[in-house]
């Protein structure tokens, strides 16, 4: 007899019947996936709440809920006041010489340590290279300033040795902007290596056998092969880097920066926090803070755009 509509199961319980079966089978994936869910609930999505802040006149005193309504008020400011802009150049300047610099070091890298055929010393190198990444920029900003230091320091040994006259280095604005670039790209290309280490262990091996039977050398075989068969993880990783172009380390620069290059080393996480936190201007630093956020998801969504148009490679 065949089923009538009436004993039919209806389709919300059909997909939720797969979903608990899907979850049976799958719980063990499920916990292990818990505590990052939990970890973004309480880190990332609850304090979402808190961009109400950027529309109100916040009094602590009232709380967020008692606080007045101001409108737009803070986002006008924002587009009105001579330092916003003045530290938004200072982040894109930072960010884009660290993406111009920065970016094609761990592929750089990666690329002449495939070609070390010794394994005992290509582990060395890899260990090396990646222990800086652990470490906080509170202890590498405190090796910094040991090696700068014109008093104590290698720096300051070296000039004396050679009779010339020593500098506060972080205090000059040009020699400030090299520092952050250099000691970011030291901290991170050994560990921003691996993924494309991992890549091209994924090339198969026969390609390279035929493009020496062909005649191709070492330099050939990275440009025809190699190169291009990182293309897309290179696309994605120039997507997410370039989502973060309004991102230019508040850990670094707020660690290494002093009142004497402001000027040039002010950036948009520095100024919120002076603002919001120091100065106690609650509302106009979340509005910035949020005017950020909408920046970076464009940003994001454009690169990925492009990228997509240009190489048939994105994240979504």
């Amino acid at each position: 007899m065949a089923e009538t509509g009436a004993n039919r199961p209806p389709a919300a319980a059909s997909r939720l019947s797969r979903t608990m079966i899907k979850l049976r089978r799958q719980k063990y994936l499920f916990l292990l996936m818990l505590p990052g869910i939990v970890y973004f609930v309480i880190f990332k999505y609850i304090p979402i709440y808190g961009v109400v802040l950027a529309f109100k006149e916040f009094n602590p005193m009232d709380g967020i809920l008692g606080s007045p309504w101001a409108g737009l008020k803070y986002f006008e400011r924002i587009f009105v006041s001579d330092s916003v802009l003045q530290v938004l150049y200072n982040t894109l300047r930072i960010s884009f010489l660290k993406i111009a610099l920065g970016f094609p070091a761990p592929i750089l890298f990666a690329l002449l340590l495939n070609e070390i055929m010794n394994n005992k010393l290509k582990r060395i190198i890899q260990t090396i290279s990646y222990l800086p990444h652990f470490l906080s920029w509170v202890v590498i900003s405190g090796l910094v300033f040991q090696l700068l230091s014109p008093s104590y320091g290698l720096y300051g040994y070296i000039y004396d040795l050679m009779g010339w006259k020593t500098e506060v280095l972080l205090s000059k604005p040009g020699s400030f902007l090299a520092i952050i670039v250099t000691s970011d790209i030291w901290k991170e290309f050994g560990y921003g290596s691996i993924i494309y280490l991992a890549a091209i262990a994924g090339i198969s091996s026969e390609m390279y056998e035929a493009a020496k039977i062909d005649g191709a050398g070492r330099f050939k075989q990275i440009f025809y092969i190699t190169l291009p068969s990182l293309l897309p993880v290179i696309s994605i990783m120039f997507v997410l880097r370039l989502g973060n172009v309004l991102d230019a380390g508040f850990d670094q620069i707020f660690n290494l920066y002093n009142p004497v290059v402001y000027g040039v080393a002010d950036i948009i996480d520095t100024y919120v926090y002076r603002i919001g936190l120091a100065d106690f201007q609650y509302s106009f630093g979340t509005a910035v803070g949020l005017c950020q956020g909408v920046v970076a998801l464009v940003l994001v969504v454009s690169a990925n755009w492009i990228v997509r148009k240009m190489t048939d490679h994105s994240i979504w």
